[in-house]
């Protein structure tokens, strides 16, 4: 039945246009906003597929609510840190996420979250809309340079090798800890490859880019903090976790580094309050796949990657190629 598959926010129209036309009775919250608990348990009951964001927890209490007939969760996503892949393989359920396309987006973010700290844009504009700019001074918000700095990626993937190469165009040295060499990287860029701790030592600007994962949560911490240059700023598109916040506040308050810039947060949508309290620190609600195009895009891989998996096919971004094969029978 078409009802069988469930929607657990509203998407960009595209994909939802591609869902009406295969499962045209589909169900959706058609609110913009993150289910309660016991709402999503009841909400999946009986589902066969399940069109997921990256801000509903999909773990195996949810998977069992739903019921044996549930194949595949779609997760409109790059991340699925979301998503107990365990469980879903353990019980033949397909996942799928939706990598590559929004990586430009995200390494544009990152650069405007770069250039906001480092020249204090967001601490001078509300300066000016709170009517206290009387006239230019020698030293009225200085910020600093870009130019010919060095920028340092943590996890060089996808997005993290975009965001260096657009470093090209301000002549920056680039250094990136990975775990595997990106030979192609260091060909155009003349990037390095280090250990984390020369990383954050070096670097005038580190931009995190890492999966979550158990070793990479609050990979940056107070004694990693420590180690940044006092002139240096922190950016953060990748996910909340990696940074440990309250460590973070601190840090700021103690001169090292001079300032952060962060899209995602430790446990979103809370922020630290002593991150809400600095000028120092530039945020922003998860943006950085927010372009028209980008999460139209998006919305039509999650909903082509469910509709592969209804039709008995192999998703196209299958994450648990195990669950695939295991093709457990369904009722």
């Amino acid at each position: 039945m078409d009802t069988d598959v469930f929607v657990t926010q509203p998407i960009p129209q595209p994909g939802l246009e591609l869902l009406r036309r295969a499962h045209p009775g589909f169900r959706i919250n058609s609110e913009e906003r993150v289910l309660e608990r016991a709402q999503l348990l009841e909400e999946v009951r009986g589902a066969a597929a399940i069109l997921a964001l990256l801000t509903d927890l999909i773990d195996a209490e949810v998977l069992d609510a739903a019921g044996g007939r549930l194949r595949i969760v779609a997760n409109m996503a790059v991340g699925f840190d979301n998503i107990d892949l365990q469980a879903a393989s353990a019980r033949g359920i397909m996942v799928t996420n939706t990598p590559g396309v929004l990586t430009d987006a995200t390494a544009d973010l990152a650069w405007a979250l770069l250039f906001a700290v480092a020249r204090r844009i967001p601490e001078s504009e509300r300066f000016l809309r709170a009517g206290r700019f009387r006239h230019w001074g020698p030293l009225l918000f200085l910020g600093a340079d870009i130019a010919g700095r060095t920028l340092g990626i943590v996890g060089a993937g996808r997005i993290g090798s975009a965001v260096a190469r657009r470093a090209r165009g301000f002549d920056m040295k680039v250094l990136y800890c990975n775990r595997s060499p990106r030979p192609q990287l260091e060909t155009e860029l003349g990037a390095r490859r280090t250990s984390l701790e020369e990383l954050l030592r070096e670097a005038d600007f580190v931009s995190l880019h890492l999966p979550l994962t158990p070793e990479t949560r609050h990979i940056i911490n107070a004694r990693a903090l420590a180690l940044m240059k006092p002139t240096a700023c922190l950016i953060n598109t990748g996910r909340g976790p990696l940074v440990d916040e309250a460590a973070l506040v601190e840090a700021l308050a103690a001169g090292r580094p001079a300032g952060a810039a962060l899209d995602v947060f430790e446990r979103e949508p809370e922020v630290h309050p002593g991150l809400l309290a600095r000028d120092d620190v530039v945020l922003t609600p998860h943006i950085g796949s927010a372009t028209t195009s980008t999460r139209a895009r998006m919305a039509v891989m999650a909903a082509e990657n469910l509709i592969a998996g209804l039709r008995g096919e192999r998703p196209p971004n299958l994450l648990n190629e195990e669950a695939w094969e295991r093709k457990r029978p369904r009722e």
